[in-house]
Order: C-alpha cells, then structure tokens, then sequence
C-alpha cells in the first residue's frame, strides 16, 4: 500500500516547539538570526577528546540591574557560577541540529561594581555516555540584549584546562557484567585543583584567552552550522540537599553516624585504610558532595550501587547486606591537606547504597559532611489513590519514586546503567507522568526527540539521543502509539499534525514488507525486539527475522488504527480509509494463519510450533479476535503457564487486552509480581523479574498508570480529553477512590462495592467535561460537576 501525501504536510511551523518549559523570555531577534556572541573553546584543548576547563569574564556594572537574562549552553556540558553561586546545569541533552539552551535571568546574582560568570565545562571525548551526542568542546553565553552583550562568549573571556580532572571507573561494564554506557568516574586531585576559580577574588591573569570558534546559529538559520540553537523545551532542575538514611557497617576504624546528619566530622587517623557503607535506604539520583579537611596524601574511593552482591554475584533481598560486597561506578577524590574541601562529581550518581574506601598517608582526614544533592525532572504528584488494600499504597509509592528516578533531561529506561531514552519504555512512562503530574513537556520532548532520530529509511532510532545508531522497529510503531496518546489526552493540533509525514514513512516502511502469499509481514531488518527473558537472548520473537511473525504483524495492525484515527482527524480520510483496510486484512490473516482452535490460542508463526501471551494480547488490542472469542482467548492467556510469558514492559499491553475483553478484574490479583518486588526490599521496581540488571526501570512504574485508569477506570473517550470514560475494575477490591489532572481541572473518583456486583460512584467532573460511566454492562452519562451513580 502506498499512501499518498499532500506537500503542504511537509512544510513545517516555524517555531511551533519554541520552548513551554522556559518561562524565561527570548529575544525575537536571537529566534531569526545569527548570534552575536561566539561558540568559545580553549586554544590548547584536544577538540574531541576528554577534557575539564574553567571559563571565566569579569566585568563591571554600574548599578545592580533589575533584569539580566543570558542563554548559555556547551558540548558536552556545563555548570554556570555568577560570583561564585551555582546558578544552572545543561544544556538538555538533544542532537547537533537541536542544540538546547538554558535562559536564565542572572540578575538577582549580580550587584554593582565588579562581578564574574564562570562556567565548569567538560567534553567526555569517547568515554562519553551513549546519550551524548558532541561536536567538539565548546561554550557558549549570549546576552538577551544590549545591556546583556557585555558578557557575550568570546575572546576576552578566560580558560583554562583542568589538570586535576581525569577518568576513572571506564570498565563498569566488566567488573558488572552488564550493558553500562553512562559514562567515567571521575578522579579529581586536589592539589591540583584551582581552588576557588569561580570567585570573583580568584586571580585569572595566567588563563588563555578564549579561542573563538563560530556564531551560534538558531534553527531554520545558517549556512555553516556546528551546532545549530534551540531554546530548552523543559523545566530547569532544582536540588534539594538530601541526608543519607545509615551507617550499615564500616572496618579499620569504629564510625559514628553523626558525620551523616552533619553534626560532626568523622576523623580518620593517619596510615589508616577504612572502609565505611552507607545505605540511603531507598534509590536516589544526584550529586553526592563531600566535604573534607586536612588528609595530604589520602584517598577516597565512592562506589555507588543499587544492590549489594552476594559471591555468587546474586542481589537477593535488598536490604542485606551480610556477606555482601559493593560493585559498581565510582569516583575516586585525593585531598590536598586544603580546609573546607568539596568534591562533587561532574554528573549525577544513582544509587542506594554508596561506599567509602579511604587510605590516608601522613595526615589525618576530616570528613566534615556527606550528603547527595537529589535533582531531575521536576515531576510533581498531582493525583492520589487509595483503596481498601493500604497495601497498594507502598506499590503506588514506590512506582512514583521509580517514575521520578527515570524522569531527567529525558526519560530514562534507567537511570544507573544506561540514562537512555527509549520508545517502547517513554510511552509508558509519559502515561505514568500524564496521569500522575498532568505534566506533558517531557512527553512532548520525547516525542520530538524521536522525530529528529528519524533514519533515511523512515524509522525512528530504538532510543535518543545516542551517539551510536540502534534501531528497533517495533519502537517506531510504539512511537505512533505515543503520539495518538498525547492526541487522546491533550489538545494540541499543531504538534501533532506536524508528525504525520513521518509516520506515514513508517507505516510505508512496513507496508513494503508484507508478504503478498501469507498476507503478514515478512522478513524484517535491524533489531526486533519483542520482550525479555521468552523469546532468544535478545528479546526477538519467532518469525521476525525469517518473516510471518503474529507479534510484529498485530502490533503494526494495531497501529495502523491508531494512524488512521490521526490521519482522518486531519481531513486524510482516503489514506486513513487504506490504513483501517490494511489492518483488517493483516488481521483476518494473521488469526486465520495462527489461531490454533484446539489451543484457543494466536501462535508465534504460522508454523504453530511457539506460542506466547504477546501473540494474544496484540490479537485482541488489533481486533483480530472476534469479539465473542476474545474473553476465552485472554482467559487462556492467563491460566496457560506453558506458552511464552509477559515480563513487566508488557504486563502493560497485557492489562490493556484485558480492559478490551473486559476482564480486567483479574489486574487487581495480578499484582503478585509487585508485591513479590517489595518483599526483596527493593525501593524501585526492576527491569524485569528476578535476576535482574536495573533495580530501577520504569516501565515496571506501569501501577501508577493503572491503579487511575484500570482500578479506577479513568481514560480519554475524545481526542484531547473532552471527554471522559470512567469503567472501574475494582477486583477483589470493596472500595477505591482517586484524583486525576485534567486539562480544564481535577477528576475526582470515589468508587464503593454494594452487594455482590453492585457499586456506587461519587464522580467530580471538572467544569466542561462530560462523559460516561460503565459498570458490567450498564452506563450512565456524566455530566460537569459532582453526581452519584448506584448499580
């Protein structure tokens, strides 16, 4: 099938995704033109290889000024100092045709007379974490406007190169045995080190002039770009200083825990090796800061960990740590003797439990505080839920604290061993942030992330940013899932209808690879992942490399659904029409193919030799199942423990089979692995069941989604949520109540059993919003404000 499209598609808005997160304004004149200030760099840095610099500009100011607004960004990153505060950390990670910036009004840091930005600015060269993408170590300030220029980047600026920076931690992936990409430790020593650099005291007359590399160039200009500018599309990050919890143990010397609360400092003796293991008791992602004093010579190892390991190298109940040792990334820090000393790394740490190696030489060590600087994405809890079970509020909790870890400059499938963005994983997790925060611009960031990841041939990159190309097709399909989410939850035309071009490619991308004898999808390129742990080591189904997989057949059958819904709400009825026709027929052939009548189950393949849930629960989310066969069907799914099983990324997929067949009563005793996750003592949910890599993965968050749309019953019924559909599974469950962000207010869900199949529901609609409530077989219409329901 070949869809035709018309031009005008392909032009875009210029500047439709200027920047929500930022509330800080943009001068007109920076969206539309060359900048005046310089790209900067130092003239003695190795361009692409690893490096830490200091830039520094002194200026004068002849009174305090009520508004100061720069925009700052760097490759790879930076921290900004006005007059020796912290002021921000970027730029959000994008790609080198979406190069982030930070605008910030610096005003309130400034005073009249002298005053000094610097920036901490490093390059990871090729120990760089796979989310990064670079050009070449650069900085970067421009003035909003004239009385800004005077701090614009470039050769009267000051660099220097840090020597007291180097790598260290590079072989995680060894010592871990696992997939790592997150980048080095950092070694830092002290002596030399230029302390107090970003004070305005701090005598910079030795420094480099900076070298002045090109204009920073905004998107739609330029001829010659390096890095080509966009205003950041997302909050900037806060810190909280945060305490650690306990002192689980500690050798070579007897520690207090006082030195955790900063009530006093730990003394560690000369010619002494100590060992000290603190436990935050739950996962944190951050800076963890040290201060010391004194200690010449001495070295402090931190080693960071979700889990502790047994010598069998199994995690088994998180909270043990006997006969356990710690493995992991880390950061070594060498004191020179200096008082008040911090080390802070230059990237977050995520962790549980972080340990202390210290040898000290001649001099004794003061460790005067620790403590983790906690950041990421602002996400805030703007929904509730409770039940009858007070037992699904530590699963509510502890989904909420995994969603939170996995929420940064994107989203991350985890934030200890990867920091990647993937497809299939942001989908679930941009549900998880609409649902519980109301807050979709990290959503809209993915989504236009994976927009500008697109390949030649038409599909999204399997995760992005990267620096290393991967693809997975079913991603792509679930990238079309998660932009007709956003088009059900949120009104928002422009920023979809931009979209459609390229998802027309990848539904065409598949479209050629029908096979025309079986009427399923053929043989497919590139990485086929399906799901973890059922299908070959890497998570590909039968039948997608050698073709006819049910799998990936359904799953493109569902989302041409999905496509056609978009296309035909923006006046494509003909292309939507062929996309609804293409599904039925991979449909119809697909279950003729696979459906095995004795079984009552959809196989792998045609050859009907593999089966697995993931084959069913496509078949019903397609509509390839009857509607009177698909209650048998999901029953079978759930009683056949032989056929191939749903890890948690699609234990997803599987609850939402279940609402279709209406059998989602079944969600609330199907909560066991959860349950089974919070007896091991985890404090996030993991990647997948035991053993497992990630402690912290948020797909596995998936309840917090759930527990308001399945318990609950709350969905969208409309095309930007104006309307809204209330079906509650309550389960064994007598009652439940909750609240959910809507975009015109607050849902409100107050559900009580009566009798043996009986409910009553006090429902809250915000102003403007109808709907309908269901329950077995009955419905009521909604309407504005508050009503009562009795079955």
């Amino acid at each position: 099938m070949k869809l035709k499209f018309n031009v005008f598609m392909l032009c875009m808005i210029l500047g439709m995704c200027v920047a929500k997160g930022q509330t800080t304004p943009v001068n007109p004149k920076l969206l539309k033109s060359s900048w005046p200030a310089y790209w900067v760099t130092s003239p003695n840095a190795m361009q692409r290889e690893y490096g830490v610099y200091h830039f520094r500009r002194t200026f004068n100011l002849s009174a305090a000024p009520a508004n100061f607004i720069v925009h700052v960004s760097a490759d790879n990153r930076y921290r900004l100092f006005v007059n020796g505060k912290p002021v921000c950390s970027g730029p959000a990670r994008g790609d080198l045709f979406n190069w982030y910036y930070e605008s910030i009004d610096i005003s309130s840091y400034l005073k009249r007379g002298s005053n000094t930005i610097a920036a901490l600015v490093w390059n990871m060269g090729e120990l760089a974490a796979v989310g990064q993408i670079s050009n070449q170590t650069a900085f970067m300030l421009q003035g909003n406007g004239d009385p800004e220029k005077i701090v614009n980047t470039g050769k009267d600026w000051k660099v220097s190169m840090s020597k007291a920076f180097s790598p260290c931690s590079k072989d995680n992936m060894k010592r871990l045995q696992a997939y790592m990409v997150v980048g080095p430790g950092d070694q830092v020593d002290g002596k030399k080190y230029a302390w107090g650099w970003e004070n305005l005291s701090y005598d910079d007359s030795k420094w480099d002039n900076a070298l002045e590399i090109t204009h920073p160039e905004p998107v739609g200009y330029g001829t010659d770009n390096q890095w080509t500018v966009t205003p950041r599309s997302i909050p900037l990050f806060e810190e909280q200083l945060t305490r650690f919890a306990f002192l689980r143990r500690s050798s070579g010397m007897e520690a207090n825990s006082d030195f955790l609360l900063g009530k006093s400092a730990l003394k560690i003796p000369a010619q002494q090796t100590v060992s000290i293991l603190i436990d935050n008791s739950v996962n944190i992602s951050g800076y963890p800061e040290i201060l010391t004093a004194h200690g010449t010579g001495a070295t402090i190892r931190l080693t960071y960990a979700e889990s502790l390991f047994d010598a069998k190298g199994v995690k088994g109940n998180r909270n043990d740590i006997d006969q356990k040792e710690i493995k992991g990334n880390y950061d070594i820090y060498l004191p020179d003797g200096g008082d008040d000393r911090k080390f802070r790394p230059l990237w977050i740490r995520s962790f549980r439990y972080l340990q202390l190696d210290i040898t000290t030489k001649d001099e004794p060590l003061e460790i005067r505080d620790i403590y983790c600087m906690k950041t990421g994405y602002p996400l805030e809890m703007n929904a509730s839920f409770s039940s009858s079970d007070p037992t699904l509020r530590e699963i509510w909790n502890v989904g909420w604290r995994t969603a939170q870890l996995c929420a940064g400059e994107q989203y991350y499938d985890t934030p200890y061993y990867e920091q990647l963005q993937y497809t299939g994983d942001s989908r679930i997790q941009a549900l998880i942030s609409l649902y519980i925060s109301g807050d979709v611009r990290l959503m809209r960031k993915a989504i236009l992330d994976f927009y500008h990841s697109r390949t030649p041939e038409g599909l999204t990159q399997g995760r992005y940013p990267s620096n290393r190309l991967q693809i997975i097709p079913t991603f792509s399909l679930f990238w079309i899932s998660m932009i007709h989410d956003y088009w059900m939850y949120r009104h928002d035309d422009a920023f979809v209808k931009q979209f459609l071009p390229a998802i027309n490619e990848i539904t065409e991308w598949y479209s050629v690879r029908i096979d025309k004898d079986k009427k399923m999808l053929g043989p497919l390129t590139w990485w086929n992942f399906i799901d973890w742990d059922n299908f070959n080591d890497w998570g590909t189904a039968p039948g997608a490399d050698n073709g006819n997989s049910s799998i990936i057949t359904l799953q493109y059958a569902y989302t041409l659904n999905q496509a056609a819904d978009l296309f035909k709400s923006f006046g494509h009825v003909s292309q939507s029409d062929e996309m609804k026709l293409l599904a039925a027929e991979l449909n119809q052939n697909t279950f003729m193919a696979c459906f095995n009548a004795e079984k009552g189950l959809i196989a792998d393949t045609p050859d009907q030799q593999t089966y697995s849930q993931h084959a069913g629960i496509w078949a019903v989310l397609s509509g390839a199942v009857p509607q009177n066969e698909v209650p048998r069907i999901m029953q079978k799914l759930l009683q056949d423990k032989s056929i191939g099983q749903v890890t948690f990324f699609y234990r997803f997929y599987l609850t939402q089979a279940l609402r279709k067949a209406e059998l989602a009563d079944v969600y609330y005793s199907e909560l066991t692995p959860w349950r089974d996750m919070l007896k091991l003592g985890l404090s996030t949910f993991a990647e997948k069941p035991e053993p497992t890599r990630s402690d912290c993965h948020a797909w596995s968050a998936s309840p917090n989604y759930d527990f308001l749309a399945t318990i609950c019953g709350i969905t969208s019924d409309a095309p930007g949520f104006e309307r809204v559909l209330i079906r509650p599974f309550l389960g064994e469950l007598t009652q439940a109540e909750c609240t959910m962000p809507h975009p015109s207010g607050q849902i409100a869900v107050k559900l009580q059993r009566t009798g043996e199949s009986g409910v009553r529901a006090e429902i809250k609609l915000p102003e403007g919003l109808t709907g309908t409530f269901a329950w077995k077989n009955k419905t009521s219409k909604l309407h504005s404000g508050t009503q009562t329901i009795v079955y």
